[in-house]
């Protein structure tokens, strides 16, 4: 594509690996590692007690605004995130990046958990209640609310709920989940691509128009159900390739730190490549520091910003820690990393190996049903930063946008847009990162002052 002798499509691959390149990369982990340290490995010392509020958050807060529980929202944020990165994301980058991007991948969701933790802890400190009586939060508002004293807050929040719509309807919420989901259709079931578009249009319509407590009704439900059933299958072919392990973990670390010759149908890789790969689908696979994780926090029903905190910072361990390192360890285990396949095909024929046919099924589905989860928590950030840019007067126009690109995504294969959709989407991470940063006092105020409220009761 040319535009007055400039190919548009070239120009456009610059700017895509500028914006994912080393310095964004370096600032997100930075910012992790910076709240990682400020906050006291809250990550470690306080992971039981997070896993003990997400098992009772199911439950309301009596008295609070909110419009779901934390359980819901915690479910709505895994939705967005638990997707087809965590099946194509960790088999792209392995297979560029070889054995050791598993291990950056893992180091990066690590520190991701504090920085995961510090947004949904904003995002309630500082959400407001829209005027359809919704509450609305996330970057934009404790940027507005939070920095509102800085001149620069006028800025960066319209920008970030600009690049956040964008994102929504072009990029993680749209093409990628839509594409994936009529191709693992027709692939695998035979279903022409015309029919899987129609059913899911429809599906997503049903379910985003309904709002928010539809989508958080849909995403508890098929979430967790969803995610146990991949991780089963993993454990499954884990089980039955014990005496693999010690060898797959030690190819892992030493690929971290050394270079990874060529094997099969695998070309080689340098250690930057591999931390490249491994950091940057780690944050595709999890947001963590790209700020839309929070927007679902701040419509959980909960009193204290920290326990919201503390219940979204799991959503990084289980969607990384969990479900991404068991896919790429039966990947490397089963040598499937070497082969010619690439994408969902690897992770498929990874799983078809120890478990035949079966294995392909549940790879496949659990494609087809992350890719659907994704499109509707995907839905809601991009609603709520419609709502910040233009009030509850510009939802429904949205969301009749919303639902047209999810019909004709399917059958739309425009480079242009795809790599316009992964600039805006690293360039969402920017206001988000900054804000984080000036608000490390208010994040270390509030962590200090729950936990010591904690030992009071006591």
């Amino acid at each position: 594509m040319k535009l007055l002798g400039i190919d548009i499509l070239e120009v456009l691959t610059g700017i895509d690996q500028f914006v994912w390149g080393p310095p964004l990369l370096i600032l997100l982990v930075g910012t992790g590692i910076f709240l990682t340290i400020s906050l006291g490995l809250i990550q470690i010392f306080r992971l039981p007690l997070a896993l003990k509020y997400v098992l009772n958050s199911r439950k309301y807060e009596a008295g609070v605004l909110g419009d779901v529980s934390s359980f819901a929202a915690l479910s709505t944020a895994l939705s967005a995130t638990i997707g087809t990165g965590n099946i194509v994301g960790v088999a792209t980058a392995i297979k560029i990046g070889g054995p050791g991007a598993l291990f950056w991948m893992f180091l990066a969701a690590f520190f991701g958990m504090a920085t995961m933790y510090s947004e949904a802890l904003l995002a309630v400190k500082y959400r407001t209640v829209d005027a359809n009586g919704q509450m609305s939060g996330g970057p934009m508002y404790y940027i507005k609310n939070g920095l509102g004293h800085k001149k620069y807050s006028k800025i960066l929040a319209p920008l970030f709920a600009i690049f956040g719509v964008n994102v929504a309807l072009f990029g993680i919420g749209t093409f990628p989940q839509v594409n994936a989901i009529v191709d693992s259709a027709r692939i695998a079931f035979d279903i022409p691509e015309i029919l899987s578009a129609a059913v899911l249009s429809l599906l997503v319509a049903f379910v985003t128009l309904g709002g928010i407590r539809r989508i958080a009704a849909v995403a508890q439900l098929m979430v967790p159900f969803m995610a146990i059933a991949y991780v089963l299958g993993c454990i499954v072919i884990i089980g039955l390739n014990l005496d693999k392990i010690p060898a797959t973990f030690s190819l892992i670390i030493s690929s971290a730190f050394t270079e990874t010759a060529a094997k099969g149908g695998f070309l080689g890789a340098g250690v930057m490549l591999a931390i490249r790969m491994g950091i940057s689908r780690g944050i595709f696979s999890n947001e963590a520091g790209l700020g839309s994780t929070p927007i679902a926090a701040a419509a959980a029903r909960v009193k204290e910003p920290a326990k919201q905190g503390l219940i979204s910072m799991t959503g990084t361990f289980f969607d990384t820690i969990v479900v991404c390192l068991m896919t790429g360890t039966v990947l490397i285990m089963t040598d499937s990393w070497t082969g010619d396949l690439a994408g969902a095909y690897m992770t498929s024929y990874a799983f078809s190996t120890v478990l035949s046919d079966i294995g392909s099924y549940i790879v496949t589905l659990g494609l087809i049903f992350f890719a659907f989860t994704t499109i509707i928590g995907w839905n809601y950030y991009g609603e709520r930063c419609t709502e910040f840019l233009f009030g509850v007067r510009g939802i429904l126009p949205y969301k009749i946008l919303y639902i047209l690109i999810v019909a004709s995504g399917a059958f739309l294969t425009l480079d242009v847009i795809w790599i316009l959709a992964d600039i805006v989407n690293g360039l969402m991470a920017i206001p988000n990162l900054i804000a984080l940063l000036a608000l490390r006092k208010v994040v270390v105020a509030e962590t200090r002052k729950y936990f010591e409220n904690l030992r009071a009761e006591d």
